[in-house]
Parts: C-alpha cells; structure tokens; sequence
C-alpha cells in the first residue's frame, strides 16, 4: 500500500451526554475530533497509518491529541505544536435520530496557523495519497497552506489527492466558501461529498437532494476530479470514476451504487471521515470501485453505533462482522 498523508486541523469535540439543543445540555465528553484527525485515525485503525500534517496548541488539550496520535500509531513528523495559539474547542449537539449540529471555538487557533511549504517536495515525492479537508480554508496562513500542499501534490506523479468539503461555511469569514472549494476541486483527483456540502459549495442547485445523486457525482467530475464519492447517510454511496482513474478499468465513465447498512446509529459525528478513511485505504490498496464503496460504507455505519467521531472508527475485524 502506498503512503498516505493527511492534512488538517486536529480538535477537541465535546460530545453531550443526551439529545437536545445546546443550551439545554449539562454534561459534555471530551473526544479527540477534526475530519482530517478522524480520516488520519481511521486509516490507522484500518492498518493503513498516515502521516498526519496537523498544528495543535501547546496546551492540555494539545497533549490531550498529541497522546491519541501516538496511541493511534500515527506518525508525528508533522504534528506540530504551536506555542502561541490554543487548539480548537467545538460543542456538539444531538437531536433524537442522532444528526448533530456543531459551535466552534476556532479564533486565531493552532490549526488556523499551518504554514505552507511545512511538507516539502521531497516527501510528497514518496506519497501515494495525499487527503485534505475544507476547514482549513477558512482562515489564512492554513488556507494557503491547504492550497500549496493539494498544488504540489497534484503535480507529483501518481499520487492522488482527495478532497472533502466539508461544509461549514459559517466559519468563512474573510473568504468564500464556493470559490474556495471549486479551487481545491481544481487540484484533487477524487472528492467525496454530500448533497449539502455540493450545494454550499455552488456545485448544485439548492433544490439538490440525496437523489440525484448521479447528477451530484456528475457534476463534482465536471470540475476537475476524475472520481466523485457521494453519500448520502443510511441509504449509503454512489462513486462515479471517469476513463482516468486509476481504478476505472473502461473507455466510459463507471457508475457504482451501494445501499448501505442497516445499523442503529448513536452518533453520526464523523460517519463521513470514516466512509473517507475506508474508501482511501480500499483504493489505496487497488480494490475495485464497487468494493471501496461497500467497505467505506461499512466502515461509516459501523461508526455511528458508538459516541464520539474517534472513538468509534472501528478496526477491520469490526468492519468485517458487519459486512458478514
């Protein structure tokens, strides 16, 4: 298997301990959280561990993350601590079918502050992935830092660079959040999305739903990606690999569906950084479109059985008794 990096911020969730609105809960659980972070722990859960390029305070909650990496087995060449900045807090709130919505404390943070040029073209030279998320184009220098390490990479010679947007465009306020993402798309091979997260980003038309989804995927390919992965939560994923990718073996676009799994979900925190984590470590070991796209759809559900985005991504052993 190819080495694999993965970019972004590393945060601290706090989970509630019931469902409701979030001036209605007491009691929170820490978890280590961040899409990227979930994406760079998921792999390593799947025997597939990353390099994780992420920038965290120099604070408890930085040790608090530094700590699951290294549990996580995660190499930390690029996990670095900032001195002058804290790391990032987000509350979580749960409604009763276990959706969740999200209040980010995110002001100047460590992971606002990642510096372009941190990953040089040496080691992108020995990657065979290359993942990124789209919060860190939020705020600069991480947005530009996100921008040159995608450039770069999708330069390098067969090594892939996958995208999610990862929709939070409350958190654009400088910047904004369509264009940002139709510059990232420009730069990645493979973008994984959802309805929602193609419609913030100006892809589709509001109106969208989880059932055009070969619309969706249609349109992700139109802008520059070879291959679009969209989900749509317990009905489970659609790919679509254009005659370029690496795992579309036709002369003609390659359209492969997936129901998902029926499961009985606790906590949907991060079930799409595991469906990401599953696809990259499926096709990053040379599986079939349709096989990536099961095994990431078991991965994400097996995830939502348990609370807390990290703490839940499951092994392959696990992954494997759901799909039996």
């Amino acid at each position: 298997m190819p080495r694999i990096l993965v970019a972004g911020e590393a945060l601290i969730d706090f989970i509630p301990k019931g469902h409701g609105p979030l001036h209605a809960v007491e009691t929170f659980h820490r978890r280590a959280g961040g899409a990227p972070a979930n994406v760079a722990v998921g792999l390593a859960r799947l025997d597939a561990p990353p390099l994780f390029w992420t920038r965290i305070g120099d604070d408890p909650f930085g040790d608090y993350l530094a700590g699951t990496f290294a549990d996580a087995e995660i190499d930390d060449a690029y996990v670095e601590r900032d001195p002058d900045a804290k790391t990032t807090l987000v509350f979580v709130s749960l409604d009763p079918d276990a959706d969740r919505s999200f209040s980010f404390h995110r002001d100047g943070t460590a992971d606002t502050r990642m510096r372009p040029g941190t990953v040089p073209d040496a080691a992108l030279a020995d990657l065979g992935w290359v993942h990124a998320g789209g919060v860190t184009l939020a705020d600069e220098p991480s947005r530009a830092a996100t921008f040159d390490l995608m450039e770069r990479a999708h330069g390098v010679d067969g090594t892939v660079v996958s995208f999610d947007p990862n929709a939070r465009p409350e958190l654009f306020d400088e910047f904004d959040f369509a264009s940002s993402c139709a510059r990232a798309f420009a730069a990645a091979d493979v973008v994984k999305a959802t309805a929602e997260d193609l419609i913030a980003a100006g892809v589709v038309d509001e109106d969208a739903t989880d059932a055009d989804a070969p619309d969706l995927a249609r349109a992700v390919t139109e802008r520059g990606p070879h291959t679009a992965l969209v989900t749509r939560g317990p009905d489970g994923a659609l790919a679509r690999a254009e005659p370029a990718a690496p795992w579309n073996p036709t002369d003609e676009p390659l359209v492969v569906e997936h129901p998902g799994y029926a499961v009985d979900p606790v906590d949907t925190t991060g079930a799409g950084d595991a469906f990401c984590a599953g696809a990259i470590a499926s096709l990053s070991d040379g599986e079939p479109l349709a096989e990536a796209l099961g095994f990431a759809n078991a991965v994400a559900a097996r995830t939502t059985t348990a609370r807390g985005a990290m703490t839940a991504l499951p092994t392959r052993s696990a992954v494997a008794a759901l799909r039996d």
